[in-house]
């Protein structure tokens, strides 16, 4: 406690207030190429059942049907599969500009776009983590509006109806990268985003093989997972979550009539109590789609370590094995 508080009143007023205000507030959404764009498209709407808010030129813009926003993905027409940004909305216009502000004493690259320059987000901010993880900051973004009978929903609290349609995910829940190194990256996200570190697993020789991290109280919005093959960094997931587990199975049986392939589940993770599936859409991006899981409330939480003797049960606690793709596949990060 005495070296905390030594570390505070070395701090000026000016610097405390600063970091106090320069906050990300949670995930917006995440941006990706497709290589078979009109498959990909059929795939996250017929088969997932997400909402088209609009397609404009190569680009369809979607959601989740209680997700507030104008879009939580973007899907882009290109000859490679990639993800080319993962967006965090921060917790107010200032922090914005207290984001750049950072960066540049940092040393750190970065590319500041007008607002008006992408579809329905005000000014961001483009830069890349220390494994080469793409970021975007904003802090305006469209909601989602819809004249669409088929869409309004009666209910207030509600910005469309459940549509009863494909797998149906209530929301956007979180993304899963593949870095080389997995502390020294998660480090820098809490250190300089200010997302905090949930939960960890290590090996028998002390390398940490995962890290979870949220802003908001759900288990968390960004996974760093370790790559077994030690080849750079890799976008593994982008995962949904649905309400209840049979409505689980009721997606995995989906996927099974529709020829998708499961590459994992259904199993639970021990780390977050959630029950998943993991499959592949025709771009080749894995997908999770998934249920329960705790939330945080504590401001002075600490991540849970799970140790090697527990780890496998962190993974999956009901005993099945992770095929050996889950720790190696991913697609590409942009450039």
């Amino acid at each position: 406690m005495a070296k905390v508080t030594e570390e505070i009143v070395k701090q000026s007023a000016e610097e405390r207030l600063a970091k106090y205000l320069r906050t990300v507030a949670h995930l917006g959404h995440v941006e990706i190429t497709v290589t078979n764009f009109e498959a990909s498209l059929d795939f996250f709407t017929d088969i997932m059942g997400l909402v088209v808010t609009e397609i404009e030129g190569d680009r369809a813009y979607l959601r989740a049907w209680q997700d507030f926003d104008h879009h939580t993905l973007i899907l882009q027409a290109s000859n490679v599969s990639q993800v080319k940004h993962m967006a965090w909305r921060v917790s107010s216009d200032e922090s914005l500009k207290l984001f750049e502000k950072q960066l540049k004493d940092m040393n750190i690259d970065f590319t500041w776009v007008d607002g008006g320059t992408k579809k329905a987000i005000g000014d961001a901010i483009q830069f890349k983590s220390p494994s080469g993880l793409p970021i975007e900051l904003y802090w305006e973004k469209e909601k989602f509006l819809t004249e669409d009978l088929n869409l309004i929903s009666k209910l207030p609290s509600h910005p469309s109806k459940f549509r009863m349609h494909g797998v149906s995910p209530r929301r956007f829940d979180h993304v899963n990268l593949l870095v080389d190194d997995v502390k020294k990256e998660q480090e820098w996200w809490t250190n300089l985003l200010g997302i905090h570190h949930r939960y960890y697993i290590k090996n028998q020789e002390d390398v940490r093989l995962g890290s979870w991290l949220s802003r908001t109280n759900i288990a968390h919005e960004v996974a760093l997972m370790r790559n077994s093959n030690q080849n750079g960094s890799k976008f593994h997931h982008l995962a949904y979550y649905l309400d209840s587990p049979d409505e689980l199975i009721r997606a995995a049986n989906i996927m099974a009539e529709n020829e998708i392939q499961i590459e994992w589940g259904p199993g639970k993770h021990g780390t977050s109590g959630a029950q998943f599936i993991y499959v592949f859409e025709p771009s080749g991006h894995r997908v999770e789609i998934w249920t329960g899981g705790f939330l945080i409330f504590s401001p002075d939480w600490e991540a849970i370590e799970w140790e090697s003797s527990v780890g496998k049960l962190g993974l999956e606690m009901w005993g099945s094995t992770p095929p050996e793709s889950y720790f190696t596949y991913g697609t590409k990060i942009g450039e």
